[in-house]
């Protein structure tokens, strides 16, 4: 299996993506493209540990910026890292592509190269986030910021599957983030989603408040791309403010401190049920292709995960098994829905 990994994409990039790549090759069954800037990469290769053999460099002569506008910049820049490497795996020459560069140059890139699967309208973007009983997926993150009804319902499908395949959880619960749990509260679009939703074969549990959130009693999340988004970002910088908080009050007394050595263990359980990199990277959902998008602070253990979770999208097969839940009746119905039924959307 090779999994092609964007050199250049990412906050440090390249280093910490070399690192990352190595990583991934001494601890897995796989080989790893990196695409980029072939002097800079070949030079942060030359003193690592690993077997040469499972690690080659395809040059691109551009990077896509995260300022960059991803729509321009994907037709612009034709030798960039993104665009190269997605279109490597499209050849038949890497099984799956990974980026922690510009995310929606990528969901562009993977969309316009990849192609969507058969009935799927837009990609979404998945993420796994901890929860007081484990962890929940939360979709769409990003992808999409103005979607339609049918467009939940089908980001609501294509996570109950991947749900059941990658993480081995049976008829995983679907809840709609809203404003209330009635299913009168929230705007059309929510309620017209909540009606789709319930009249689906998926294991809706209705509405999910924000409050609800991280109770764990969801498996999986479904909002449009801006709430996903901002709920993503804030919780992540709650994550962090909240252990700074922590470590602040420890230390301003002599007797915090010496409670913290004692809980130091504790505190180290903690900020690692909080980390992201443990989750390693985002499928982008729909594509007729594996893409996984990794955040762009991502250091080389957010990267070896991420191709972690190639690797396991590509052994399990899950877009066939997407492509099979989409032709059946057994889970969510037919995905594309009745036309009629988003007259309004």
């Amino acid at each position: 299996m090779k999994i092609v990994v964007d050199a250049m994409g990412g906050d440090y990039a390249p280093a910490v993506v070399v690192d990352g790549a190595v990583l991934a090759v001494n601890e897995y069954d796989l080989d790893v493209i990196l695409v980029g800037d072939e002097t800079k990469v070949k030079a942060l290769l030359a003193p690592k540990k690993y077997d040469t053999a499972k690690i080659n460099v395809y040059h691109a002569s551009e990077v896509i910026e995260m300022h960059d506008s991803p729509a321009v910049s994907v037709r612009r820049k034709r030798d960039s890292s993104m665009v190269v490497g997605v279109k490597l795996v499209k050849d038949g020459l890497g099984d799956a592509f990974v980026s922690a560069g510009n995310t929606g140059a990528e969901v562009c890139a993977a969309t316009l190269t990849f192609g969507l699967l058969p009935g799927v309208e837009r990609p979404g973007i998945a993420t796994l986030m901890p929860s007081l009983k484990g962890i929940f997926m939360i979709i769409d993150v990003g992808a999409n910021i103005d979607p339609k009804p049918l467009h939940l319902l089908q980001y609501a499908v294509m996570s109950s599957v991947y749900y059941q395949h990658i993480l081995n959880k049976p008829n995983p619960t679907v809840g709609l983030l809203n404003v209330g749990e009635e299913e009168s509260k929230g705007t059309g679009f929510l309620k017209e989603t909540h009606e789709l939703l319930s009249k689906s074969r998926l294991n809706f549990i209705g509405n999910v408040e924000g409050k609800q959130i991280f109770a764990g009693d969801c498996d999986i999340i479904v909002c449009d791309g801006f709430v996903g988004n901002v709920t993503l970002k804030v919780s992540e910088a709650l994550g962090e403010a909240l252990q700074t908080f922590l470590k602040r009050h420890i230390l301003s007394t002599p007797m915090g401190m010496l409670g913290g050595l004692l809980l130091k263990p504790t505190f180290k359980k903690f900020r690692k049920n909080l980390d992201y990199s443990e989750y390693g990277g985002a499928p982008l959902l729909g594509v007729n292709g594996v893409a996984i998008i990794s955040h762009g602070r991502s250091d080389a253990f957010a990267i070896k995960n991420a191709i972690r979770v190639a690797k396991e999208e590509v052994e399990r097969k899950f877009n066939e098994k997407l492509l099979d839940a989409i032709n059946s009746e057994s889970i969510g119905g037919s995905i594309t829905g009745d036309p009629r039924d988003s007259a309004t959307s």
